[in-house]
Parts: structure tokens; sequence; C-alpha cells
């Protein structure tokens, strides 16, 4: 540099030259001390500056760079390199280097700054390779085992890296101006990788021997042995740093993996149970994703799980499933059957695989409750038991999967119906055990709870009819005999069946509430008639007023009543038919209910008792003892009823008469006294009649009813199907009627039913094809 008169010396060999101008000394410097007193001069510069300002000059100084470099000492270097070269090696041959960093990084920023940096890179790497290439020898001895020729290659990398590392940071000038600048360099690092994988581990033998010896610490490991991870995790961040991981690696790894798993798959079903299958798998699961976390590479992962996966469930799942898996349902092992699911759901059609096994075994069990007739007892509370078991295993193991609710409810209706108008039946007599008097095993709001179970199980079955008719027979017996536990019970069933069968469906149910709301009304009104028109009566009348459309058929039974009871009766015709002209009033005496007071040496009890018990009991004020016979032609009672009546009496529990002979069934010629020495705890004693089972015909007629009800509908469907359509071929037909129709039907029975139509003129075959029906207006 200069002011605007000055110029630099020619003179390379001299050190430094010194010039004066108005005072200020500028000095040139060769390369190594020319930052240090550029530095200096600028200093001095600024000084001087300050003080030519002071004394008043206003000659204007002008600093500028070097037009030229100065040149550098004769064998300059040679010599730099030298030292470089002799660091290199040092640090390659692990022992010290006798220079030290700062003087090396300036030795190769002075030969950069000379435009030497080509050659220098050169250099270095013919220097790095052939140090590389010394390395390859002490891979190809034969007589190494797996693990000492691992630990030999990881220590030749750990080596090799932090050997770069070393030489980077001397050459750090170099890699980030020179190679920097040109892109088709590879930074002193990358060439230092590159190196080793050319020379080393691109080595066929080499890279073999390193996969394979890889491979066996991992198949050791998998096999229960100990191994050093580390050392695995090193080599595999090696073959990463190389970027042959995948190629060279994964791939085979992948491979044996999947040849290890299908082997174990294999004898897993074999041998072990299906619990312990499952944790077994589980475990080899976690084992597989921890030697990710600690060795393997992430994106491995996705692969390898999926192979273990496969191998283990995806090639087993009817085996497994075929195995256990209704051993843990039945024992409820729900959360073994939590972890069936979830693995399961790792595989590909698991979770399709699990349902159908599922809806099998839902289909199966429910078959065994329905189908046998010995546990017509007890088939509804075992179908409520088995619902809530298998929504406890949907809730706790399935996650609530939606698919496994709509499996189970195709299932549950598929089984249920097996067995028409069963069910249907032995539900309406459940509901009826669990709404009568006396029934203390639920409070209200478990009664409640058991009440919307029962609905679902009643969405389930197809003959709903069948136990509308049961429903409202048994509703019948509780509501006139005051059988019911609560209303409010009674009027929450209604509800639930309005619910989810319509109006339609519980219209007569409702009238039957009305008819005994309207009853009671009507016993306040008797009472005021009586007491207007003075009639006398020391027996206290309850009338219920039933309409014919809603209750169930009765058979009236013709009895003989005494002369007070049949006096009280025609008192109540005469007050009713005043207030409602044109009805007709029907007794019937079957559903009659007294309470009798009694008395025994004992002391005096009240008796709640039948009709026909109390005719029999009240035939011992005017006698000690009646035969069978006398009995019968004087109460009027049919022979069998009566025979049921004397046996509740005599047979049961309170003996309030004697029998002879004593014997449990009641006999032609037997008879009857009067137990004068009848004791009990309680002062209200209730008389149950003797349950016979239901009786054969009872039930059949009940069916029948159900029957013609059926046809009913049937016909109706077909002649509104009809007049719509007018014309309709048989196929579409029957399907329509499917359709329509809330019952199981047969095509015997459709066919039947086409056929009276046609008979009756409602429709006709078309003469040209008798698959096809018209309809005739």
């Amino acid at each position: 540099m200069a002011e605007e008169d000055s110029s630099p010396s020619s003179a390379a060999s001299q050190e430094q030259e010194q010039f004066t101008s108005r005072g200020l000394t500028v000095f040139f410097v060769t390369a190594e001390h020319q930052t240090e007193n550029l530095t200096k001069a600028a200093t001095a510069l600024s000084s001087f500056a300050s003080i030519n300002s002071s004394i008043g000059s206003a000659k204007k100084l002008v600093i500028k760079n070097f037009k030229d470099k100065p040149l550098l000492l004769e064998k300059y270097t040679e010599k730099t390199w030298k030292k470089l070269k002799e660091a290199v090696q040092a640090i390659q041959k692990n022992t010290s280097v006798k220079y030290s960093l700062e003087e090396l990084y300036q030795h190769v920023e002075n030969l950069c700054s000379y435009n030497l940096s080509a050659n220098l890179y050169q250099q270095l790497r013919l220097l790095c390779e052939e140090h590389i290439k010394a390395q390859i020898h002490q891979f190809r001895e034969d007589s190494l085992d797996t693990e000492p020729f691992l630990k030999k290659m990881d220590k030749c990398w750990q080596d090799h890296g932090r050997q770069m590392v070393m030489i980077r940071n001397i050459f750090l000038f170099l890699d980030r101006t020179y190679v920097f600048q040109i892109s088709v360099l590879s930074s002193i690092w990358d060439m230092g990788l590159e190196l080793f994988k050319s020379f080393i581990i691109c080595d066929q033998k080499v890279q073999s021997r390193t996969i394979e010896g890889i491979l066996l610490l991992i198949e050791k490991e998998r096999n229960g042995g100990m191994v050093d991870r580390c050392l695995i995790q090193r080599l595999l961040t090696m073959l990463s740093d190389l970027q042959i991981y995948q190629e060279s690696f994964e791939n085979k790894f992948l491979e044996e993996s999947s040849s290890f798993y299908a082997a174990e798959g294999k004898k897993l079903v074999q041998k072990r149970e299906i619990p312990g299958c499952l944790y077994h798998i589980k475990k080899l699961l976690e084992e597989e994703v921890d030697r990710v976390r600690i060795y393997l590479r992430l994106n491995t992962q996705k692969l390898l799980i999926a192979i273990v996966e496969k191998q283990l469930l995806g090639e087993h799942l009817s085996a497994v499933l075929q195995k256990g898996l209704s051993y843990l349902l039945d024992e409820n092992r729900t959360e073994d059957l939590s972890l069936l699911y979830q693995l399961f759901s790792r595989v590909e059609c698991g979770v399709q695989v699990l349902l159908h096994h599922w809806i099998d075994y839902i289909k199966k069990i429910g078959s065994t409750i329905v189908t046998n007739p010995e546990k017509d007892n007890t088939m509804i509370q075992e179908l409520l038991d088995f619902k809530d078991k298998i929504d406890f295993i949907i809730d706790t193991s399935f996650l609530k999967n939606e698919k496994f609710i709509v499996a189970m409810k195709e299932a549950f209706e598929t089984f249920i119906n097996k067995r028409p108008n069963k069910p249907a039946e032995l539900l309406a007599k459940y509901i009826d055990s669990k709404l009568r008097a006396g029934n203390k095993e639920a409070t209200d709001e478990e009664l409640e709870e058991l009440l919307d179970k029962i609905i679902i199980i009643f969405r389930f079955i197809y003959g709903k009819d069948v136990f509308e008719a049961f429903y409202k027979k048994d509703l019948a017996k509780r509501l006139l005999l005051g059988k019911s536990a609560s209303v409010d019970a009674e009027k929450s069933m209604l509800s639930k069946l309005k619910k989810e069968c319509g109006t339609a469906f519980t219209n007569k149910l409702q009238g039957m509430f009305k008819d005994m709301e309207l009853s009671k009304d009507i016993m306040i009104q008797l009472k005021h008639y009586m007491r207007s028109h003075n009639i006398p009566g020391n027996i206290e009348l309850t009338v219920n007023i039933l309409t014919t459309s809603f209750w169930p058929v009765y058979v009236p039974k013709e009895i003989q009543l005494p002369r007070e009871m049949e006096k009280l009766q025609e008192n109540f015709k005469n007050f009713y038919l005043s207030k409602h002209s044109g009805r007709k009033l029907q007794w019937q005496s079957t559903l009659g209910h007294c309470v009798l007071r009694a008395e025994f040496k004992k002391g005096k009890k009240e008796l709640q008792v039948s009709l026909f018990q109390t005719l029999v009991l009240l035939m011992f004020n005017e006698g000690d003892e009646f035969s069978l016979e006398e009995i019968k032609a004087t109460t009027g009672v049919e022979d069998r009823e009566l025979r049921r009546t004397l046996q509740s009496l005599a047979c049961g529990r309170a003996k309030v008469l004697i029998k002879i002979p004593k014997s449990r069934d009641v006999e032609d010629g037997d008879k009857f006294s009067c137990n004068e020495e009848f004791k009990h705890k309680l002062f209200k004693i209730k008389i149950n009649q003797i349950q016979m089972k239901e009786p054969i015909e009872e039930r059949a007629v009940t069916t029948e009813r159900v029957f013609q009800d059926r046809q009913y509908q049937i016909d109706a469907a077909i002649v509104r199907i009809m007049k719509i359509r007018k014309t309709l071929n048989h196929n579409v037909l029957v399907t329509e009627l499917y359709n329509q129709l809330k019952f199981a039907l047969k095509p015997s029975d459709l066919k039947k039913r086409i056929e009276s139509l046609i008979e009756r003129d409602y429709m006709e075959r078309d003469k040209e094809n008798s698959n096809q029906y018209k309809y005739i207006a």
C-alpha cells in the first residue's frame, strides 16, 4: 500500500523496505506476517491522519490494497506441504503431531491464498487414499471369527472417523473456500467416506462378511443370546453414513427376518396355548421395536414390523382363533381378548377374520340356549346374561367397534328365531314373573334397567304378535288379581313397547289400564247408588268392567253362587245398565277372588281365596263333611277346576280342609271336612290355587289365535298390494309380503292365502301366465 506518490518495492528477497513521506512509515511484509502488520499499519495511519488534521494540513490520505500479492519465499510451498504431510501421517498412525494446530491451519491458509488449493486438495486425497488402501489387508484373514472380525471393522471405522475429523480441522480453510466453491468436489469429510467405502466396504468379501456377521449377531439376540448391541449400532451407523445401509443390509435383513419369524410363527401355533401365544407375539413385536430404537434405522421399523406381524399372525389368523377364541370368550378373559383384538387390528384382514369367528361363536352359544327345550325355564335369563357378557366384551376388549356391535345384533337375530314363537312366549312369561307382586329381587332402578335389557332381546324376535298375545294374557291376570308389583313399572314397560312397536301394538294394552281406572270410578258411584237406594248388604263388592276387544277371550263358566252373591250381582247389573243402556254384561267367574273371615279353634283368620275356593269353603257353613260329588253338584264348578281347587285347600301348605283318604291327588269318592285344628302364624293367609304347568290346550288356544290373526294380516297385505299394483308376478308379490309383514312366513302359508283370495274373487290368475295375478276391483 502507499500514499498517492508511493509504490511497492519489487525486490522479492528483501523481507521489508522502509519509506518516509511526511513522517509516515509504511512496511511491506511477507505473507506470513501480512495480517498482523497490516493491522499495525492501519493504526499508524489513523494516528497520522489525526496529527495531520491538527496542524491544519488539507492533504487527504488514501489507502489502497496491493496491486500484486507479495511473492512467497523460495521452497516455502514444498516445506509447508512437508509439514502438513507429516501431521496427516502422524494422525493416521495415531502418534503425536509435532506442530500446533494453529500453525498448520495458517500454512493451509497461506497456500490457499496463492492459488495452490487444487494441488493441496489432490495431495491430501492421495495421502488419505494410500492410508485407507493399506487397511484392507487386515480384513482378508480367513482365520478371524465373526465377532473379532466385526470388532476389527468397528475399530477401523472409528479410527477413520476420528482421523478425518482431525484432518478436516487442519484443512478447514481449504474445505470452506476452495472445496465449497467447486460443486463437483466432495468435502474433506465426504472424501474420507468415499475412500473408505470404495477401498474397504465395497470389497465384496469384506462387505459380505460384515453384513453376514451383523445378521448372525441379530439372530443370536433373537434366540435369547447376549450380544454387543453398541457394536451392532456402530456398524449399522457406518453403513448408513456410507449410504449402503438399504442396498447391502436392509433388504437382506428383512429377508432373514421373514424366514426367522415364519418358522417362529409355526412353532407358536403348534406348541403354545392361545394366551401364551398372544403374549409371546406381543413380546417379540416389542423386542423388534426396541431393536429399531437401539441400533436399526427408523425407516426400517415399518417394513420390519409388517413382516413380523404377517409371519406371526397374518399367516395363522384362523388357526389362532380356532385354537382358543372360544376358550377366551367362555372364560371372560377380557385382557387376553383385548390383546387379541389389538394384535389382529395390526394385520390386514385380521379384524374381519376375528369378526367372522366372533359371529360364529355367538350363533353357536345362542343356539344351544334357544333350541334346547330343557332350558325353557331359564332361556330368557341365560339370553340376558349372554347379552350382558357380549356387550361387556365389546366395550372393554373390542373398543366398542361398530362392526362388532352390528354383527352381534345380526347373530342374535339369527339364532333367537331358530325356534319360532317359543322365545316370544317365554319372554312374555319372564316379564310377568318380574312384574308380579311379591317379586323383591330388585329395586325400582334395577327393575327399570332389567326392562331396558328385555326390550333389547324383544327387538331380535320376529314373532312379536305371539309375544303380544301372551303378554296381554299375563297382564290381564296381574291387573285383575291385583298382582302387579308396581303400576309405574307396568306403565314403563308399556311405554317401552309403544316406543319400539308403535301405538297400534299397544292400543289394547293401554285400553286394559283405562278399563281398570274407569272401574274404580264406577265402584265409587256404586257405593253412592246403594246408599241412596238403601240397599242392604254385608258383603263388599268390587267389580271390574272389561271391554271385550281389549282383553283376552275368557270362556264363561257357569257356577252356582250363594243367594247373597247373586243378589249383589243383580244390584250391580241394575245400577250399571241404568247408566249405560244397550250394553251387555257377562260375568267372568274364573277371575273372581274373595276375602273370607274364618273361625278356628286356634283363633280367627282372614283367608284370601279365589271365587271357586270361596264356593267350596262356604259349603262348610252348612255341614261338616262333603264328598267330591256333593261339592260339585252344589257349586257347579267344572270337574278339573274343582279337583284343583280342593287340592289347594286340602293338600297345600294351608290345609284348611281335611281330605279322606289322605293323598296328594283328589279322586272320585274322596270326602272333605273342615280342619278345626288349623293354625298359622299369620292372620291374613293367601291360599293360592295349585298352579298347573301351562295347560297344553291353553297354550295351543293362544297360539291358534295368533295364527288366525296372522291369516287376516296376510290377506289384508295381499289385497292392499294388489289394489295398488293391479297386476303382479308371484315372486314379486311374495317379496313385497316379506317386506311388509313383521313375522316369520313360510312360502306354503303364503300360497294358501293367495289361493284363498282367488277362491273368494279378490284376485285371479292371468290366463296366459299362471304365475301372474290380477286384482279384481
